[in-house]
């Protein structure tokens, strides 16, 4: 899917990220300009240190751009002060990350029912578990479950508020390749039933073949984008 002025959810002019002063200082982020479409899928690729999971905090609203523009629909988020950054995480955004983040002595159901105390239109939590593929093991807890349905827990955990973004950190770094093809096959769903941006960070570049577009980063800067034609299903990924 291009992106467009008119079809933007994101968009990011000259955004940079600056860790430290004078000579220890870490440029994260060095002008960084990128628009993304509302319903898109985006792969972000690069090496350790690349950029990416600093591009993809400031996208979510966990950290803020040393300078630039960054604005989500008719929100601007550079120079937003953490109230209203929470307000935006609570309302837009959906994290997911590599490590699943459960509370032990919650069941799956009870895990994920805990977000929509703070949502304004939550999805039935049981929809959001039978959406991940887990409604036989609602009532399980997280010792009980595999890496995989962990994951997938933490998924519907992002989504029962149904927000317009779905950001993801590595979702599959932990998992082995069985499991972790379930895992993108869930996102995937949700990116095209629901019609959820999703933004997904990975070092595997086989990955990339899911996506509407791939951005290569390196060294803090946007390196290369391409346009995915012929976008393949995680069921037909190899890696």
């Amino acid at each position: 899917m291009p992106t467009s002025n008119s079809s933007a959810v994101f968009r990011a002019q000259a955004l940079t990220k600056v860790y430290g002063e004078g000579e220890t200082a870490v440029h994260a982020l060095r002008g960084v300009d990128l628009e993304v479409a509302r319903g898109e899928f985006i792969v972000l690729l690069g090496a350790s240190g690349s950029g990416k999971s600093t591009l993809l905090n400031i996208l979510g609203g966990l950290d803020v751009p040393s300078s630039g523009e960054l604005s989500f629909a008719d929100h601007q988020l550079s120079g937003a002060d953490e109230a209203e950054l929470t307000r935006y995480r609570r309302e837009h955004v959906g994290f997911v990350f590599q490590f699943y983040n459960l509370i032990p002595s919650l069941t799956v159901r009870e895990n994920i029912a805990l977000v929509t105390d703070i949502a304004a239109h939550p999805m039935a939590v049981d929809e959001a578990v039978a959406m991940v593929g887990l409604s036989a093991r609602a009532d399980h807890f997280p010792a009980q479950l595999s890496g995989g349905e962990q994951q997938r827990v933490a998924i519907a955990r992002a989504i029962v508020k149904r927000p317009d973004v779905l950001l993801c950190d590595e979702p599959t770094g932990a998992l082995d390749y069985q499991t972790g093809k379930l895992v993108l096959e869930v996102i995937a769903k949700i990116n095209q039933e629901l019609g959820t941006t999703a933004v997904v960070i990975t070092h595997n570049a086989a990955i990339a073949a899911m996506a509407d577009r791939v951005i290569y980063l390196g060294d803090g800067s946007i390196q290369r984008i391409e346009q995915n034609a012929h976008k393949l299903t995680p069921s037909q990924l190899s890696w």
